[in-house]
């Protein structure tokens, strides 16, 4: 199993340690670049997605439209980048084109900068 950077995976986020941790069986975008991730590295760095939106969130969300596997609208959460190890990841389920990706990262770097 290799996931690459944009793509959407199921992912099991469960155990939690605090109560304001994302928790749950749920999608995540992979945003570590590739050649962490094609490599042997443990971990992944991720951004759980949500099905409990809320409009015009930015840059905490960005909206993702269903599609492929993803079977309901979700956004992505923005603030909560995780790094996960590798043993999370359940099944692909989607993946997102370069222009929401090049979109994503700049919302990170309007939250982290």
């Amino acid at each position: 199993m290799t996931a690459y950077r944009g793509e959407i995976w199921l992912i099991n986020l469960n155990p939690i340690k605090k109560s304001n941790e994302i928790e749950k069986i749920r999608p995540a975008l992979i945003l570590q670049n590739d050649a962490l991730n094609s490599g042997n590295y443990p971990t992944t760095i991720i951004l759980p997605l949500t099905t409990s939106l809320i409009d015009d969130a930015q840059p905490l969300r960005y909206r993702v439209e269903k599609r492929e596997k993803l079977e309901k609208d979700s956004d992505v959460l923005i603030a909560n980048i995780r790094a996960i190890d590798n043993a999370r990841f359940i099944e692909k389920l989607a993946s997102l084109t370069s222009k929401e990706l090049f979109t994503i990262k700049n919302l990170l770097d309007e939250v982290l900068m």
